[in-house]
């Protein structure tokens, strides 16, 4: 016998999601992931990145070389701490090339 699962509006599970995207816009503080980088990195840094996602307190960035990485590797640590008075719920950032 097969038991019944709610049926969820399409517009509810929505609003669901639009509202667990907001608290995690929300932790990253004032202007979000997006805010943070534009504080602690330069524009021409910023021309090269792109964020893939920030959950569970792990921010994803893509870089569009090999050149960017190598350069923002090297630069990891500073940028994590910086990330860290920014962002007070990240924990780690991980770098990869591409989007």
């Amino acid at each position: 016998m097969r038991t019944k699962r709610p049926v969820i509006a399409m517009k509810d599970a929505v609003a669901a999601v639009m509202g667990h995207l907001a608290k995690q816009h929300e932790t990253a503080g004032e202007g979000g992931v997006g805010g943070a980088l534009k504080k602690v990195l330069t524009k021409k840094d910023l021309e090269h990145i792109k964020v893939k996602y920030f959950r569970d307190g792990i921010l994803a960035l893509g870089i569009d070389s090999s050149a960017w990485l190598y350069k923002l590797s090297l630069e990891k640590p500073v940028l994590l701490e910086r990330l860290k008075s920014q962002i007070k719920t990240l924990k780690d950032v991980r770098l990869s090339i591409g989007e």
